[in-house]
């Protein structure tokens, strides 16, 4: 936790970067921390795929820990361990809930450039495409939309969701989903062309905070991704959700442990298979 609180409090973006690197692992292979790898000769890392390729962030923090854990108990936490709890602890520390993480994770000896592209659900997906990349994950639409919730803290870049504020549907107009002076606010910042890597808060009410404000921006359309706002335009379910997460955020803060619970059990390497890793960034040789 220190570690995690003192790189938090040099930069806050740092706890939804953390929360997404967890996230942007199990999608791919399982929570194995394959993510972590660096390209070799014969393997290329996730890291290149499009999802990942700007955007993750936060390695140094998880070689921290690694290398602060090594030296009091060698060779006995996993580096995918390691990317659960920077998790947990990233939520709590920016006032979201905590919770128990099961732990025993093994690190894999592999990465999937493949499956890092194709699994993780992308910011203009369809909300059937998102919910499709998560039920192949075992996870239902009641984990799509609470994990979401993690919106409530962290940025995204103005390349993710340009294309809702000039040519959402390709007849060159912006999304009528959008509430337009808040599209016409977001214009100033990322312009139809240059600006790729501006920065936008993705919850813009209380960016740092984890909250249940996304939900409340949702219902006034106000969500910065198209794969926010089909929360509340392509599904009658997930609307629904999004309603008593907006008036609740004790119902949010208790689906958001045990979907993120859920989500850190995805495919885990136990027993025998693969191992724990000395340096996160490379397979024991």
């Amino acid at each position: 936790m220190s570690v995690v609180a003192k790189a938090v409090a040099k930069d806050t973006r740092m706890a939804a970067s953390l929360l997404r690197l967890h996230f942007h692992d199990c999608f791919v292979k399982g929570c194995d921390a394959s993510i972590l790898l660096v390209s070799t000769g014969s393997m290329l890392s996730e890291k290149r795929s499009n999802p990942n390729r700007d955007s993750v962030r936060g390695f140094e923090v998880i070689d921290e820990i690694k290398f602060a854990l090594e030296k009091e108990c060698p060779h006995t936490v996993s580096c995918a361990d390691i990317l659960a709890l920077a998790a947990r602890d990233s939520t709590s520390l920016t006032g979201g809930p905590s919770w128990e993480v099961p732990l025993g994770r093994r690190d894999s000896k592999g990465a999937s450039l493949s499956g890092s592209n194709n699994n993780i659900p992308a910011p203009n997906n369809t909300f059937q495409t998102i919910l499709t990349k998560f039920k192949l994950q075992g996870l239902d639409i009641v984990d799509l939309v609470a994990l979401s919730g993690s919106h409530t803290i962290g940025n995204a870049r103005c390349t993710s969701f340009r294309q809702r504020l000039y040519n959402q549907a390709g007849n060159g107009l912006a999304d009528f989903t959008l509430d337009q002076s808040y599209a016409a606010q977001l214009r100033t910042r990322c312009p139809k062309s240059g600006g790729d890597q501006n920065l936008f808060f993705l919850d813009f009410v209380t960016p740092t905070k984890f909250d249940n404000n996304y939900f409340k921006n949702l219902l006034a359309s106000k969500g910065l991704l198209s794969s926010d706002q089909v929360l509340v335009t392509k599904n009658q379910q997930s609307m629904e959700l999004v309603k008593k997460y907006a008036e609740n955020y004790d119902l949010f803060f208790e689906q958001f442990a045990k979907s993120m619970i859920k989500m850190g059990n995805i495919s885990p390497l136990t027993g025998p298979r693969g191992e724990i890793r000395k340096h996160c960034r490379k397979i024991n040789s």
